[in-house]
């Protein structure tokens, strides 16, 4: 993935995401046209992350691929920015601070654990995005989240608690665990 799409295919996704925004806040303009290159039909998992300040201001996307990735990031920079229920709709004065992360995610894979310890052993912290299930309720940590909780144990915690599940429900090993990868562009890289 990461050849496919290199820096350059990252740069033009980012421009599509503000422009996404962009023109909805200023109530018109062009979006870019879809580039001609196969890698932005293919149908891939997106996430779009809005900061301000190095703070949270949206973050919407799909764990499975639902669109092409073009879609894909110009539906998700759209759902971060107005229908994330975290936050009243980005407003213009905000457009001009924040800063777009798009995260393109590899397919999940369950991750087989005995118990807790096996757990903590088995997680790459940095590295995996970990999709964590009841099987009735669930969440999701893509790995940029591992710089706000470096511990697995706290960012198992905090992961449970946004799935609606007791801080502790991973100790138990009863938990359904996932695991992906992503490829990262971020504005505050250019």
């Amino acid at each position: 993935m990461q050849d496919e799409l290199g820096d350059t295919r990252g740069k033009i996704l980012l421009e599509l995401a503000r422009k996404t925004i962009g023109c909805h806040l200023k109530g018109g303009g062009d979006l870019p046209e879809i580039p001609k290159e196969a890698v932005f039909h293919e149908k891939m998992a997106t996430f779009v992350t809005l900061k301000i300040s190095g703070g949270l201001r949206g973050c919407i996307g799909h764990l499975e691929p639902v669109a092409s990735l073009w879609k894909s990031v110009s539906g998700n920079a759209f759902s971060a920015a107005f229908k994330d229920h975290r936050f009243s709709p980005l407003d213009l004065r905000e457009f001009e601070k924040i800063e777009i992360d798009i995260s393109i995610l590899s397919p999940s894979s369950l991750l087989e654990y005995s118990d807790s310890d096996d757990l903590l052993k088995k997680l790459q912290p940095g590295v995996d995005g970990v999709i964590l299930s009841d099987g009735r309720r669930g969440a999701t940590f893509l790995p940029q989240v591992w710089e706000q909780l470096p511990s697995a144990e706290l960012f198992l915690g905090q992961l449970c608690r946004k799935a609606g599940l007791d801080e502790k429900a991973w100790l138990e090993g009863r938990l359904e665990i996932k695991v992906y990868r992503v490829l990262s562009f971020g504005e505050e890289d250019r």
